[in-house]
């Protein structure tokens, strides 16, 4: 199951799935953490600080949350641990990871008092923290070894025998696996005859240009700027066009080269 959101793995998710910039995103859960008029609450922030680099989780929001899971998806669902990321020396750990304030306002319970964008983003939080309170998620696989005389080929086929945090969450990058159904219809000592051979040849590619969401994801790894700062960096860097954002790719432009 993934980790709670911090500010950076906010901006790059709220990029891929909600195609929002990293600017925006701040915005809008500035607006969340603001507060919301919530019928027969008054003004009730939504969201805890934006601007985190921990994951760490109060023991009341965990105990909280877990209930949320075991009443909504069941017991089996509950995650055994808490989800911790590796104790890096950058991290300050001032506040915890972004969550929702309160079990109670799910996104479909408050979705009239929020804007398209807000309740988006909100939503994303929601079930992202749901998410890395739940087990993980177990796969079947089965590979297959086949010989061709002095070769050894290897295929292989998974599919979801317990969908556990993947019922509230799932990363896009999960999505694309293949599956190869064919597999499973093998058994050991199968002769296999072969119908047709497919040579492909790859290249190596050189590395992408950078979107907004690798670049902040790059920021953080290298320790440049602070989660406060990811976002103005890059709106900085666009306005004075030393870089033009073209579909979602980020292009370096004369000027930005005469000026590095």
């Amino acid at each position: 199951s993934p980790l709670p959101f911090t500010t950076s793995t906010l901006q790059q998710d709220a990029s891929s799935k909600l195609n929002f910039a990293p600017q925006k995103t701040m915005r809008i859960a500035q607006q969340l953490y603001e507060g919301v008029n919530i019928k027969g609450q008054g003004t009730v922030g939504l969201i805890t600080y934006l601007r985190t680099d921990s994951t760490r989780i109060s023991v009341e929001a965990d105990v909280a949350a877990k209930e949320y899971i075991k009443e909504a998806y069941g017991a089996e669902f509950v995650g055994a641990g808490t989800v911790a990321k590796k104790d890096d020396k950058k991290v300050q750990d001032a506040h915890e990871a972004i969550r929702p304030t309160y079990m109670t306002n799910s996104p479909a319970s408050i979705k009239d008092e929020l804007s398209r964008d807000q309740f988006r983003l909100y939503q994303l939080i929601w079930k992202r923290f749901v998410a890395s309170r739940m087990q993980p998620a177990i796969y079947e696989t089965i590979s297959a070894r086949i010989n061709a005389g002095e070769y050894l080929f290897t295929a292989a086929s998974s599919r979801l025998a317990f969908d556990g945090f993947m019922s509230v969450y799932t990363d896009p990058d999960e999505e694309k696996k293949e599956k190869n159904a064919a597999v499973r219809s093998l058994e050991a000592g199968t002769e296999l005859a072969l119908e047709k051979m497919d040579p492909q040849q790859h290249f190596t590619q050189p590395p992408a240009h950078y979107t907004e969401a690798s670049l902040v994801k790059t920021l953080e790894e290298l320790g440049i700027g602070r989660p406060s700062t990811y976002a103005p960096t890059i709106t900085t860097i666009i306005s004075r066009r030393y870089v033009s954002k073209e579909q979602k790719n980020l292009y370096v432009t004369e000027l930005g080269e005469v000026v590095n």
